[in-house]
This record gives structure tokens, sequence and C-alpha cells, in this order.
């Protein structure tokens, strides 16, 4: 059975209290996945569990100027295998690839040649998948890169799952009376177990 979060829906959601610093650690995210992988574009997907669909959050590169916020069925394409199998993928070559669903890619207005993917897991729960799409020929090159893509979603799993509107009003709550910022210390949090993974990506790579 694919694990699934039970938070999916408010994960998606663009009307929580969450929003700026889950919008600011996911294109953090996007932005340090593409360079570390020297990729033409990366996205993060999250699952809509309720509506059974992934949803652009965050992108950089190709299409970030229009994707976010789309949506398509959450069984599509690689990024739909990656979320329901919870297994890491990495295409050479696309055109030769059936998991590969070319029309919902020209529809995004850009069409890679080789992509890597990851889930997003949290807690033995898929949250959602992070794509990188046309990364360099040496980062596509073995299961060690893609052994590492692998680690940094997981480790932006962990961050994102600091800064969900759950957490965010149990922290409100608790923090109210001493007069504390929120938002911010979630937002440090997060981006703090990012940066730490960011500099160990950079000197392994």
């Amino acid at each position: 059975m694919t694990p699934r979060t039970d938070s999916a829906a408010a994960l998606s959601s663009t009307t929580t209290v969450a929003d700026a610093p889950r919008s600011e650690l996911l294109q953090s995210v996007v932005d340090v996945a593409r360079a570390i992988f020297g990729a033409e574009a990366s996205s993060v997907f999250l699952l809509d569990e309720e509506a059974d669909e992934l949803v652009f959050q965050a992108v950089s590169g190709q299409g970030e100027e229009f994707l976010v916020g789309r949506r398509f069925p959450a069984g599509r394409g690689i990024a739909g295998w990656v979320a329901t199998s919870g297994e890491p993928m990495v295409v050479d070559d696309l055109s030769a690839d059936p998991s590969f669903d070319r029309s919902l890619a020209e529809s995004t207005a850009y069409v890679p040649n080789a992509l890597m993917a990851a889930p997003l897991i949290s807690d033995a729960r898929i949250l959602g998948v992070l794509e990188v799409l046309d990364p360099s020929p040496q980062a596509r090159s073995g299961v060690r890169e893609l052994d590492l893509l692998a680690m940094f979603a997981r480790q932006a799993a962990a961050a994102l799952r600091v800064i969900t509107p759950e957490r965010v009003r149990e922290a409100e709550e608790r923090t109210a009376s001493a007069g504390h910022t929120l938002a911010g210390a979630q937002r440090e949090d997060a981006l703090r177990l990012l940066g730490s993974l960011e500099r160990l990506l950079r000197g392994v790579g």
C-alpha cells in the first residue's frame, strides 16, 4: 500500500498561515536542487490526497512563471509513478521510457530529455515529489547521484513538515502568550535543515 500523508490536503492548501514560510522553503528546495545537479529546471509537487492530484508548488528554471498551482492526476507520468511507488527514479532517455507522459510534459511548455525524481517522504508518508529536469550528464550517471537526490528529498520533506499548518497552529498556541514570532522560528528551523544538507551535498558532489 502506498504511504500517504493524512495532512496532504493541508500541505497543498493556499490559504494557511504557513504559506509564506512554506513557499520560501520549497523555492529554496528547487533552487538548490537545480544548482546541485546542474539541471535546466526543478520542481516540487505536493500530493493532494483528497483530490488524488499532484500540485506544482515550486518551480526553478523553465516554467517557473506559470506552473505553480497547476494540478494533474496523481497517477500520471514519472512524478505519479514516484509518488505511488515511493521510489526514486532516473531516466537518461525519456523518449524510450513508457512511464513518461509526453502530452503532460508538452502542456507545461517544456519537454525534457532526461530527469531524476525522488519522493518527499517523512515519517513513512509521501508528501510529494522532487524532480530535476535535464540534469548534467555527470549528475545522472549513477546510483550515487540518485541516492543524493533521494537524501535531499527526505531532508526537504522533514523541513516541510516542520512548517505544516498543523505544526504552525500548535506552536502558535503555545507561544502566543510569550509574543514569539512563530512563522519566523518555524521557517528558520526548516531552512537550517536544508542548509546543512546542501553543504553536505556540495562537499561530496
